[in-house]
């Protein structure tokens, strides 16, 4: 069983069933193409925290991952320090574990060297949007040929907390690919955003 009758008795891809709070995610922000350099690295920072953890837990405290990195503005972020760190550890509004709050930080400054070579975040990982014909069956894998390529680029730039399976839940996220599943009734919404979607170069 793959649908979920959510509380107006319409069908959505079953995982949004599983909080109260994931309807209105799923319905207004999961698969939506999304350009803006500022949610990207927000998105891909919060994968890496989720990493071993529920997106429930990090979906709760989003509000607060925002408020302790600044927006997720990047070049605020890259210039953090020890201070910082010693700070977000304290924080008990977030995740605090030292390696994904570096590895934000980290990051950061990798991605002012991308935007610097490739004009933005944006451009970058709307390039690695998988051709229709390479698509597998929606919400049938946790990993692609396409993550697992920008997986390798982006460690290749110095990025952490970027694995395969933490770059294909963002890009499922992001609206790279449709991934909500047939029968979803938001699934037509989405794919109308996506056929709207200029997409950066």
């Amino acid at each position: 069983m793959t649908i979920f009758e959510g509380p107006d008795g319409r069908p959505r891809c079953r995982w949004a069933g599983g909080a109260p709070e994931f309807v209105p995610y799923h319905d207004a922000e999961w698969g939506f193409p999304v350009a803006d350099d500022r949610r990207l690295f927000e998105k891909l920072c919060l994968e890496g925290f989720q990493s071993g953890l529920s997106w429930r837990t990090i979906l709760n405290k989003r509000e607060n991952f925002r408020a302790a990195f600044h927006g997720f503005d990047h070049e605020a972020v890259a210039r953090f320090g020890e201070r910082d760190v010693d700070r977000l550890l304290a924080d008990s509004g977030i995740i605090r574990h030292r390696g994904k709050i570096e590895a934000v930080i980290n990051n950061a400054r990798a991605l002012s060297d991308l935007v610097a070579r490739e004009g933005s975040l944006a451009a970058y990982v709307w390039r690695f949007e998988p051709a229709p014909q390479d698509l597998p069956a929606p919400q049938s894998v946790s990993t692609s040929v396409a993550s697992t390529a920008m997986s390798k680029d982006l460690k290749k730039r110095g990025w952490r907390f970027v694995g395969p399976t933490t770059v294909y839940a963002f890009m499922q996220a992001m609206g790279l690919v449709n991934d909500h599943v047939e029968g979803c009734c938001i699934r037509a919404e989405a794919e109308a955003a996506r056929a709207a979607f200029k997409r950066p170069g």
